[in-house]
């Protein structure tokens, strides 16, 4: 099961539902190691203006992002899916080592291949400086 993430495509609106339920409580572990098990070896990324090829190329980033975005705390929510497809919104709050919140908004594309590993990832990312008094997840 190593090489299988289920559920598989083609998603339903259940198996869709529980996909992204269980991206965001992966993304709320912090541990890149584990994450980057649930796409392929070559899975292609954009995240924001970066573009990212691999496995590797995706655990190195998450560990770079994870030590810049400090008290992460994501929700995501299911938008649309079609077969192996799955678009999801989604928003988080973080603060950087001055102290200072963000809430970051974006979209995500996501392509599965039939063993239900993400295949691409394509994220577009907005961030919006915020007080701490205005934080939406404790």
């Amino acid at each position: 099961m190593e090489n299988k993430r289920p559920p598989f495509p083609p998603f339903t609106l259940e198996t869709a539902l529980q996909k992204v339920q269980m991206a965001e409580n992966a993304w709320n572990t912090k541990d890149p190691e584990k994450i980057c098990l649930a796409y392929t070896e070559n899975t292609e990324w954009r995240n924001r203006s970066e573009f990212l090829n691999g496995r590797e190329e995706v655990k190195a980033f998450l560990k770079r992002k994870w030590e810049k975005e400090l008290d992460y705390k994501l929700k995501k929510e299911l938008w649309a899916f079609r077969e192996n497809k799955i678009a999801v919104r989604f928003e988080y709050e973080w603060h950087d080592a001055s102290g200072q919140w963000y809430r970051s908004y974006g979209n995500e594309n996501w392509e599965f291949d039939e063993n239900g590993l993400m295949d691409k990832r394509y994220a577009s990312i907005n961030d919006l400086p915020i007080n701490s008094d205005d934080k939406k997840f404790v």
